[in-house]
């Protein structure tokens, strides 16, 4: 591995960590693309690469944070942190099992959507005015 390469992933955690801490976004959204645009991942590289990364306690000192300020509800984190676990095989099994294509689609729809909605911009909501319009 070049210094180079190491030098942008430092630079991608570094980014990654800081919106976490600050916005509380998963590192998963600025990681994947950081690594496949980047460093030239595969989206299924780029994806196991992430999820490598929660493995680690890497947003330890920021819970800490927000715990000391109570801003954490632990029994919340808890009943999630259970089905997340369970949600995240099922979910690698899938990924594995479709295409690359897809993925990357699937990857996209969801950060389509999801800066939409951050946004204020209801995209269901307009779809289904639209055929309200359309077919009455």
């Amino acid at each position: 591995m070049s210094g180079q390469i190491v030098f942008i992933l430092i630079l991608i955690g570094l980014f990654a960590g800081m919106l976490s801490g600050l916005i509380g976004v998963g590192g998963g959204i600025i990681i994947v693309p950081a690594l496949m645009f980047f460093v030239g991942f595969s989206q299924k590289e780029a994806q196991g690469t992430s999820l490598g990364l929660l493995l680690l306690p890497i947003g330890i000192l920021a819970v800490v944070n927000y715990y000391n300020k109570g801003l954490i509800d632990v029994k919340v984190v808890g009943i999630m942190a259970a089905s997340f676990v369970l949600g995240g095989f099922l979910g690698s099994k899938i990924a594995l099992a479709i295409s690359e294509d897809a993925l990357k689609k699937i990857f996209a729809i969801v950060l389509f959507y999801t800066g939409l909605k951050m946004l204020g911009i209801d995209l269901l909501a307009i779809v289904a005015q639209g055929f309200k319009k359309i077919f009455g």
